[in-house]
This record gives C-alpha cells, structure tokens and sequence, in this order.
C-alpha cells in the first residue's frame, strides 16, 4: 500500500476541464496533438500553448509519439490548472491482458506531478471511451494504481463525466 494515508481523495461528476487544480490528467493519444473525448475537450478548452508544447515534445523527446503507459506535462493554457499531464492508455483487449499499461498511466502520472510539485492533480476515466475499456475493471485498476503509487500529491481527485461512469469509480474506490 502506498502513502495514500495523507492523501484527499475525491471521486466526483464533472468536467475535467473545470477543476481547479495543479494538475488535469489528459486521456491523449499517443501522437499529443488532439483528439476526441477528453483529449479533444483538453486541447480545445486550454487553447494552443498546449498543442505548441506537444509539437514541441514531438520534434524533440517523443518523435514517435507518447508510448502507451507513459506521461509527460505541458502548460495547461487556459485551463484553470498549471499543468496538463498527457499519458496515453490502451486500448481494451479481451485477448491480451494490458492492464499493467492502464496503472502505468495512473502511476506515471502521478509520478510527473510529483515532481512538478503539484499539490492536485484530476484524473479522468483513462481508456474507457474509444478505447472501450470495461468501467468497473478500469475503475478497479485506477484504485489499485492510485493505492499503491509510491509518488504522493497530496490532493487526487477522480472527474468522471457521467452517472455511470462515477457510480463504478465510488464504488472501487469505497466512496459515496
């Protein structure tokens, strides 16, 4: 278990794109420079200092794209948060067990927020929209990640987007 003991964790309906907290975890693909979903809403919300940093990242470190699992921060533009922290997740397969890449992305995120020093941070629902991952399995696997994550911030908040969605995050992560 980690030292999720000092951490206030929260688990709410919402539009990510709203909070406001140091840190918004995006959902992105791996090429970092839009998308559907959460991805889409991020870029559109926090305007084009965020996509400039990502044709950055993409000139520079990921020249192939952000591999699945991994997380890296930009400026957050306009959103109401400092950071935005791109990590992309897997796409569901009932045939391959890929669930070590979707904490990957609870983890390393949490693990670039740290070091950010970032006090908060808001996490989507990675990898269930077009990426189809089952609600509850995923739900299962962020409290697991979360849980055990060595990097600590202080404040970890869930964002879920639908009634759904929230009611399967309450309940992995015990909260009502």
């Amino acid at each position: 278990m980690g030292n999720t003991s000092r951490v206030r964790l929260s688990v709410i309906r919402g539009d990510i794109t709203e909070q406001r907290v140091d840190a918004i975890v995006n959902a992105a693909n791996s090429s970092l420079l839009g998308g559907g979903g959460v991805d889409g809403a991020i870029h559109r919300r926090g305007g084009e200092a965020i996509l400039e940093e990502c044709r950055r990242l993409r000139a520079s470190h990921y020249g192939g794209g952000l591999p699945t699992g991994q997380a890296v921060a930009t400026t957050a533009g306009l959103l109401p948060a400092r950071w935005v922290i791109h990590t992309v997740g897997p796409v569901y397969s009932a045939s391959e067990d890929r669930s070590a890449l979707l904490a990957s992305c609870f983890t390393e995120s949490l693990r670039v927020a740290h070091g950010l020093g970032a006090e908060s941070v808001a996490f989507p629902a990675i990898s269930t929209g077009v990426y189809r991952w089952p609600l509850d399995d995923a739900a299962r696997i962020a409290a697991e990640a979360i849980h055990g994550a060595r990097a600590r911030v202080p404040e970890i908040r869930l964002v879920l987007f639908d009634d759904r969605a929230l009611a399967a995050f309450r309940r992995a992560f015990d909260t009502t």
